[in-house]
């Protein structure tokens, strides 16, 4: 049955405030509603007592229904917006989130003061959104994405296409856990967002993060930390001398993480905090001379 593009609003909307506040289900409402129509809230507005077509109307419902099971947005919408961009995102990595913003900034920050055409490694990856970043900001560096995953990779490329990055960004598989290999040369920095969660959190995830999110980019071990001591232990060894790393961390995992750097021959050089001014990045540089 066709309906008026007000009435398909009014009606995601009421269906969702059965599980969201007012102000989120009127959001998951139209950002919905845009997604499906392929129009922007301003000719949703403009078109409100107009028929949508069958097609738009089949396809509201079927999304309607996907939230109500607990499918996050961001896979329902197959993108999400990240530090300016629009990722295409998939079940195979995770969905970027504000909290990642801290060390994006971060590396940034420190990658527009490297020497020219610095090498830089996001280290798993994912969807790319942390070394994309980098390069859409830092314009000379050259960026390589790394994950174990291949679905995580390919979601990856798709996004350096999308962002017209082929020409500054490579993606290649490689694994946090074993020791780097030689191929992927040296590197001025390298930065990751590590699975950190740890085997008791993982039990108390949300739903839609635990039945929805890979847990192989969540899980770092029993105390969260697994990931951190193998990057420094396996990948600190293609750091450029004077190199830096870069990472983000869980809430309270900060100085655990920043311990293990400096008893590794890293000095701390910031920590930084996210949005809701929780302690969530670190910048460490390597002790060598330079």
């Amino acid at each position: 049955m066709v309906k008026k593009f007000s009435q398909l609003y009014l009606d995601a909307r009421r269906a969702f405030m059965e599980i969201e506040d007012q102000q989120t289900a009127s959001l998951l409402a139209r950002n919905l509603l845009c997604y499906v129509s392929g129009k922007t809230n301003e000719q949703i507005l403009a078109d409100r007592e107009k028929y949508a077509c069958e097609a738009v109307c089949n396809q509201m419902d079927a999304a309607v229904r996907r939230i109500m099971s607990g499918e996050p947005l961001a896979y329902v919408l197959g993108e999400w917006e990240f530090y300016g961009l629009t990722l295409y995102v998939d079940k195979n990595v995770l969905i970027p989130r504000d909290d990642t913003c801290a060390v994006t900034a971060l590396a940034v920050k420190k990658g527009l003061y490297l020497e020219q055409d610095p090498r830089i490694l996001d280290l798993c990856t994912g969807s790319g959104c942390i070394g994309l970043a980098i390069a859409s900001r830092v314009k000379d560096a050259k960026v390589t994405l790394a994950d174990v995953s291949k679905e995580a990779l390919a979601v990856a490329k798709k996004n350096v296409s999308r962002h017209k990055l082929t020409g500054r960004v490579s993606c290649v598989q490689a694994d946090a856990l074993t020791p780097a290999s030689a191929f992927l040369g040296k590197f001025d920095m390298i930065v990751s967002n590590p699975p950190y969660v740890t085997t008791e959190e993982m039990a108390q995830l949300p739903a839609s993060v635990k039945d929805y999110e890979p847990h192989l980019a969540l899980h770092g071990g029993d105390d969260g930390l697994l990931f951190y001591r193998s990057i420094i232990k396996n990948y600190a060894p293609i750091l450029k001398p004077g190199g830096y790393l870069c990472f983000e961390f869980g809430m309270g995992q900060g100085d655990d993480v920043c311990r293990l750097l400096e008893h590794n021959g890293f000095t701390i050089i910031e920590r930084a905090r996210d949005y809701n001014d929780r302690e969530r990045a670190v910048l460490a540089r390597r002790k060598d001379e330079v």
